[in-house]
């Protein structure tokens, strides 16, 4: 290693670990692969200096370096930093600098994404920074225009930050194909891959370096990050929600720890959640206005880049954020991470960790805040996970064609491409390792002809050849309206919001807002604000003169129990009915499992619960597979339907992590054997299709693959459609292709990502067979046990079946249930 190098380090007061002595070693052996470490131990200069020191090795003179006065004079593209969110480049840009600087390496480093000013991407065309920093969507622009291969021609590293964060989404899969593009303009270019948070490692490694790369290189670090988990705890438990809420209840306690330390951020599930508790702290303390920021991805970006700063400069106290702030931007005054409510996920609870205590050796401290009772089962079983290391999987997205149409015509954009190359480069990437030869040539049609239905419309007839073969876009307005619209992959429906006298503030989603009439006031961005009106995909907004309460919903909410936490929660549960209460969590909660005990039964991993019990309301059913809510949500009526063909009758649902419930007027008085039956894997995927409205479903998902497939145009900027013409040109495409080409690969592909995504078909699969081997435990309790509660108030609050205020019937219920738990019976 360079002395130059080493007096980096020591200067700072460091000494290279193991793992980055590791990584800059195989960097300089022509190696690529994934490097895999904990948030704050030296990732990023890891994966930095190895280019860096080769660089340093080849011009050995440190009087010969260039010392650029302008961009054009700085070394050519060397690496390229892909991130997951464009608001890390700047951050990433000043942390890539920071040993440059220090070094007198005369290299520019510069950022390319949907916030870089207009005069610098102009500048990038011509010729790109040394170092560009830029998103899987920025990237696929780059590649969508001419002389590509000229201008990634000295490209010789790239590095993909956060690994974890794309793959598994279709936003991976692009990085996938600009990565196989990019493998073929230079082949001997070399990946790296960067991650903190994966649990199949190998797997993970080998989707980033494609089908053809051979086995690559793992570099882990061996050091350990400490993870401090602790829960916040209620003063009478009997007292605290057992199901729903946000938290709140424990606003006193969480105030106590914020104003005990010096910097806090507070990670929400939601952005409404956000929003709320943002608002109850300037409620608890209005003093603190000043020092109290609001951090969600539906901001607008000077408002977030602004609160960002706060925190690093020391300004801002406590930060209340969602997962916008879970990656990558280094935060090293904050001293505690705050978690309200379940994590739902080992990976995600262990990376907000890791924005405390952002540096080497130095502890993460996570404070849970439950908001029902259950949760402390939930952080006993997360607290048992980190300590062994067990990280959930992130599962490969396998063939997306609409993201592969869009590629194409990103090429043809570009360079052009002759057919049989570019196939073999598309297989390159491991999502397309197994495309069929009919698949490619579907592909072919669909951006030259439109497909069998769309032929006679010129707009869809995208692509040609020239004389030589070469696939191009002679249109001009085509290839524009293409380099507009590839963002999709990762749009949402939304809208903006903006003050009616001139200022930006957000967005937020277009249900949410046309839900409301002028004069409505919500609470966004920190503030009461009032609806004045809407206008061109704009909702224009004034401070509002009353308070309200009524938030924002948007569409992340819904997460699951990953499969990891939940075997975790079954795990602890066990242990509970065994009469192991070790933790201060589960020795919080133990009054209300001896009452689940008393009541009905804690299952056993080896036990599927069944509890029945009859109400005014009439006759509830509550199954308790433990799978996690979207498997709930589909079996529930799958269950459902089985049941109303053994004899009619009408039946309602709902689900939660842990189970699902259902009503009806008649009783579910079924044998273990035909309880069996209802929940076997027989027919299981054509009775979800029967029990669901599928064609609506596929119809919905439909809309999205649609818009990555270029078949729906999202809008020129500022004049965007509104979701409601979206929907309906998806919808009539959907129906035209239905009826005139049912074969269409698009509309399998909706059956199939409704399945694998939305009904976690696989996993409910696994469910079911695993449920064929338990003991089937049917109990008749008199009341509602704790693990029924929680159902039975999410039904009464979505179904709206009383007259009777529900805060009244909920909280007489758990009145009921705690004076159960007071007197132990």
């Amino acid at each position: 290693m360079q002395d130059a190098i080493r007096q980096f380090f020591s200067e700072r007061g460091w000494e290279p670990f193991p793992f980055q002595l590791e990584a800059w070693e195989a960097y300089l052996n022509g190696d690529s692969g994934l490097i895999h470490a904990p948030t704050g131990t030296g990732k990023t200069l890891a994966a930095w200096m190895g280019p860096v020191i080769e660089w340093m090795a080849e011009h050995p003179e440190p009087s010969a370096w260039p010392h650029p006065a302008s961009p054009k004079d700085a070394p050519p593209l060397t690496v390229l930093w892909i991130t997951p969110l464009r608001a890390l480049a700047s951050d990433t840009a000043a942390s890539l600098r920071a040993p440059l600087e220090m070094l007198g390496i005369p290299w520019l480093v510069e950022g390319r994404t949907g916030d870089t000013k207009q005069s610098v991407r102009a500048r990038q065309k011509e010729r790109l920074p040394t170092g560009l920093i830029t998103t899987p969507e920025s990237l696929s622009l780059l590649l969508s225009y001419p002389a590509t291969r000229e201008r990634f021609a000295t490209l010789r590293h790239i590095v993909v930050d956060e690994w974890h964060e794309l793959i598994g989404s279709k936003r991976g899969v692009q990085t996938e194909l600009c990565l196989a593009r990019l493998r073929c303009l230079n082949p001997r270019v070399q990946t790296w891959g960067v991650s903190a948070t994966l649990g199949n490692l190998e797997e993970a490694m080998a989707v980033l370096l494609g089908s053809g790369a051979g086995r690559g290189r793992m570099v882990h670090s061996a050091a350990a990050k400490d993870i401090r988990i602790e829960t916040v705890l209620p003063p009478d438990i009997e007292r605290f929600p057992w199901s729903g809420h946000i938290g709140i209840q424990l606003l006193p306690e969480v105030m106590t720890l914020i104003e005990g330390a010096g910097t806090t951020l507070l990670f929400t599930n939601t952005r409404s959640q956000a929003e709320i508790w943002h608002q109850s702290i300037l409620d608890r303390d209005p003093p603190w206005a000043d020092r109290v920021a609001l951090h969600h991805g539906s901001l607008d970006r000077a408002t977030r880049e602004a609160n960002e700063e706060g925190l690093k400069s020391g300004r801002i106290k406590v930060c209340v954020a969602t997962s916008s702030l879970d990656l990558g931007v280094d935060f090293s005054p904050v001293d505690q991470v705050i978690q309200v409510g379940s994590p739902k996920g080992v990976g995600r609870l262990v990376q907000r960790a890791g924005r405390s205590g952002h540096r080497p050796g130095e502890p993460s401290l996570v404070r849970c805040v439950p908001s029902n009772v259950l949760e402390f089962v939930e952080y006993a079983a997360a607290r048992d996970a980190v300590a062994a290391g067990r990280i959930e999987n992130r599962t490969p997205f396998e063939k997306p064609l609409d993201v592969l149409v869009q590629h194409m015509v990103t090429i043809a954009a570009g360079d052009g491409f002759l057919p049989g190359e570019l196939l073999a480069e598309v297989r390159g990437a491991h999502a397309y390792r197994g495309l069929s030869d009919d698949e490619w040539r579907w592909c072919l049609d669909f951006i030259t002809i439109g497909g069998r239905a769309l032929g006679a419309y010129p707009q869809y007839r995208k692509v040609s050849p020239d004389r030589d073969g070469r696939m191009t876009i002679r249109n001009d307005d085509i290839a524009k309206i293409h380099r507009l619209n590839i963002g999709t992959i990762s749009s949402n429906a939304t809208i903006r919001v903006k003050l009616a006298n001139g200022g930006d503030i957000g967005h937020v989603e277009e249900y949410f807002i046309a839900r409301l009439r002028p004069g409505n006031a919500f609470l966004f961005a920190g503030r009461a604000l009032e609806l004045v009106r809407i206008k061109d995909m704009t909702a224009l907004v004034r401070p509002a003169t009353k308070r309200t309460e009524t938030t924002p919903r948007w569409g992340g909410g819904r997460m699951p129990l990953t499969s990891h936490l939940s075997g975790g929660v079954r795990a602890r549960l066990d242990l509970a009915r065994q009469g192991d209460y070790e933790g201060p969590e589960m020795r919080a909660v133990a009054p209300i499992l001896r009452l689940q005990s008393r009541t009905s039964r804690i299952p056993s991993p080896g036990e599927f619960l069944i509890e029945s019990i009859e109400s005014r309301e009439g006759h509830h059913v509550y199954l308790f597979p433990f799978a996690g809510r979207l498997v709930h949500e589909a079996l529930a009526p799958v269950v459902a339907w089985r049941i109303s063909q053994i004899a009619p009758r009408s039946i309602t649902f709902t689900s939660n992590d842990y189970g699902f419930e259902m009503l009806s007027a008649k009783a579910f008085d079924f044998a273990e054997d035909e309880w069996r039956a209802l929940l076997s894997t027989d027919a299981l995927i054509e009775d979800l299709f029967e029990c669901l409205n599928s064609s609506e479903l596929a119809k919905r998902q439909f809309r999205d693959i649609a818009a990555v497939a270029g078949l729906v145009l999202q809008g020129y900027p500022g004049r965007g459609k509104t979701t409601r013409q979206v929907h309906v040109s998806a919808g009539l495409l959907f129906d035209v292709f239905m009826r005139f080409d049912p074969g269409n690969l698009l509309l399998e592909q909706a059956r199939r990502e409704v399945l694998e995504g939305q009904l976690e078909i696989a996993r409910m699969r696994e469910t079911l067979e695993a449920m064929a081997d338990m003991e089937f435990v049917l109990v008749e309790p008199k009341r509602l046990s704790p693990l029924a509660f929680p159902l039975w108030a999410q039904r009464l609050r979505e179904a709206s079946v009383s007259s009777e205020d529900f805060a009244e019937r909920v909280g007489r219920m758990v009145m009921e249930l705690e004076a159960a738990v007071e007197r132990g019976d």
